[in-house]
């Protein structure tokens, strides 16, 4: 193999001693490694830790490397061994920040005591204003219990915190709204509810995130009842608005009238469900799903869609198919008809690749590479916290959709996800759909 093309970042814990670092970076050298940057993170009152970069041209050089440090003596410690991916989460993506300085005692006295206490006062009286003189206004609490993480599924909700953390980090960055990574170590659904419903009065929306299906559903649709603020299920609501936007797009590439057509649902957990509901919003003719499970079969029913038998009979009668099983290559190639448009949106694999669809006959094929919730959530809230939105409606999601869409390049399927117009397009969209509600 030629070429240095591993890299790793070895986090050590070294004496503050003269010479111990020498000791790890000619251990290094001389079991053939390439030091890159030594950097000081941590500097303790008898050691330093410190990330050392190194490059290797194989796998069997980096374990020789790593055993060569583990063996050496003076209290040198190996802590972690990480990639460029691990390296970017290391200390979390996330912190609280003061949004202004607090530099003389003048300043503390504005910001806390003894001025605060007006603040408090007015509050008191007039509760409504806490959107004004506090943080609430613009803060959206990220919920999970950690039990759809992903493709990953039930790893706890520890595990599950690099996603909030991250949903956190494109509120702030796409739409300049605080995100609260909230952690719940219990399924049951009467105390998820009971816990979200306790700690609301502190948030202006609830995002709820990788909740397994189907208590996903309960636990949304009881807070929506309980609670006068925005809630949403992300992988629900945030999936289904990505994809109609792509059907959108989709449809319009293949000359398809999408609202006309009818659409196959494959795959019925809480994306799949969600999906139908939206394009059933939107205004499609006829929406027919299937699932392996007779429980989801009847709530799609129970919502005003068709359940159809199996994949093949949904395949003959449909024009648009879309495909959320995360079953790679579950879609037949001979099942497709010509003419139809093929979203087979898992990830990592899709349900059929589009190269085997189009030569099939499908006139447009996609996977799921470029549908990312992150085109929804950030615009959607933004949007319903600039109405004042005490709920988020099919209507708002909808709009949403469409104004992705609106954004999307002829051939394209969605936007730039990073865009910041395209965010700033979907939030007037949703907050012109929520005002209109109002009216």
């Amino acid at each position: 193999m030629n070429g240095k093309n591993i890299i790793r970042n070895l986090m050590l814990e070294i004496p503050s001693a003269p010479g111990n670092l020498g000791k790890v970076t000619t251990a290094i050298g001389l079991a053939g490694g390439d030091i890159g940057e030594i950097e000081t993170i941590k500097v303790g009152p008898h050691y330093t830790m410190r990330n050392i970069t190194v490059q290797v041209e194989h796998e069997e050089q980096l374990t020789e490397i790593l055993e060569v440090i583990r063996n050496l003596k003076e209290g040198i410690h190996l802590h972690t061994v990480s990639d460029d991916v691990l390296s970017a989460h290391e200390g979390g993506k996330i912190h609280m920040k003061s949004k202004m300085p607090i530099r003389s005692l003048a300043d503390l006295r504005r910001v806390y005591t003894p001025g605060v206490a007006n603040v408090c006062e007015i509050i008191k009286e007039e509760p409504q204003k806490a959107k004004i003189y506090t943080g609430i206004g613009n803060t959206v609490a990220i919920v999970t219990d950690g039990t759809a993480i992903l493709g990953l599924g039930d790893i706890g909700p520890v595990a599950g915190m690099p996603v909030m953390e991250g949903k956190a980090a494109l509120f702030d960055q796409l739409a300049g709204i605080s995100g609260i990574p909230i952690l719940l170590d219990t399924k049951n659904p009467d105390e998820i509810v009971q816990t979200v419903k306790n700690i609301a009065p502190g948030f202006n929306g609830i995002l709820l995130e990788d909740i397994g299906s189907p208590h996903c559903f309960e636990i949304e649709e009881r807070l929506k009842e309980q609670l006068n603020i925005p809630v949403m299920h992300d992988d629900q609501h945030g999936t289904a608005v990505v994809t109609l936007a792509a059907a959108i797009s989709a449809a319009k590439s293949a000359g398809v009238d999408l609202k006309q057509a009818h659409v196959g649902q494959i795959g019925l957990g809480a994306a799949g469900v969600a999906i139908c509901r939206m394009f059933m919003a939107y205004g499609v003719k006829r929406v027919i799903g299937t699932d392996k499970s007779m429980e989801a079969m009847a709530r799609l029913e129970n919502y005003g869609g068709h359940a159809a038998e199996n994949i093949e009979e949904l395949m003959e009668s449909c024009d648009i198919i879309i495909a959320t099983t995360g079953v790679p290559g579950l879609i037949n190639k001979k099942w497709v008809r010509s003419g139809q448009v093929i979203l087979a949106l898992s990830n990592p694999k899709p349900e059929i690749e589009p190269e085997e669809a189009l030569q099939a006959g499908a006139a447009y094929a996609a996977d799921g590479r470029s549908v990312n919730n992150v085109l929804g959530f950030p615009g959607i809230f933004r949007g319903a916290l600039h109405a004042g939105a005490e709920s988020i409606t099919h209507p708002m999601l909808v709009a949403a959709a469409e104004a992705i869409a609106s954004c999307t390049k002829q051939g394209d399927l969605v936007p730039d996800p990073l865009n910041p117009d395209v965010h700033a397009i979907v939030a007037e969209a949703v907050e012109r759909a929520a005002l209109s509600s109002k009216k």
